[in-house]
């Protein structure tokens, strides 16, 4: 088989850009993102706070916050959105807290959940269910 130099140079630029994707844009679904994060990682239920509301009216809109003390990274996910993955926080050494505070938006009633990289390579999961209703109709 041999490759004209086109067909090399377009299978090197489609190997290139695979390889410059960002982690976790192979993921489909939560399990699969929370497995590529964790890594198949035991996560602990406590030592993460994950702050949203129990009914949003707007679903454009949600406001979270994220806080676990010690964390370098904190994955933020919507299950039911249909891209999961909503933000991921990293924290440097010098970061005064490991605290986010951000929206974002929800296709529908739904579970937010949010796991943390601790300092010492474990990982804390919390989530929280979100009703949304679209204009204050119920739903």
């Amino acid at each position: 088989m041999e490759f004209t130099r086109r067909e090399t140079l377009a299978v090197g630029a489609a190997a290139a850009l695979v390889a410059m994707l960002p982690k976790g844009a192979y993921a489909a679904t939560t399990e699969e993102w929370i497995a590529e994060f964790t890594g198949g990682a035991e996560m602990a239920d406590t030592g993460l706070d994950l702050t949203a509301p129990e009914i949003a009216e707007n679903g454009n809109t949600v406001p979270i916050e994220v806080s676990a003390d010690g964390a370098s990274e904190i994955l933020v996910l919507a299950t039911g959105n249909p891209t999961p993955g909503v933000a991921k926080f990293a924290f440097g050494p010098l970061a005064a807290s490991q605290y986010a505070s951000t929206r974002i938006r929800l296709a529908g009633t739904q579970d937010v959940v949010a796991i943390a990289k601790l300092a010492d390579g474990s990982f804390a999961r919390a989530s929280k269910t979100v009703k949304v209703t679209i204009g204050g109709c119920g739903g």
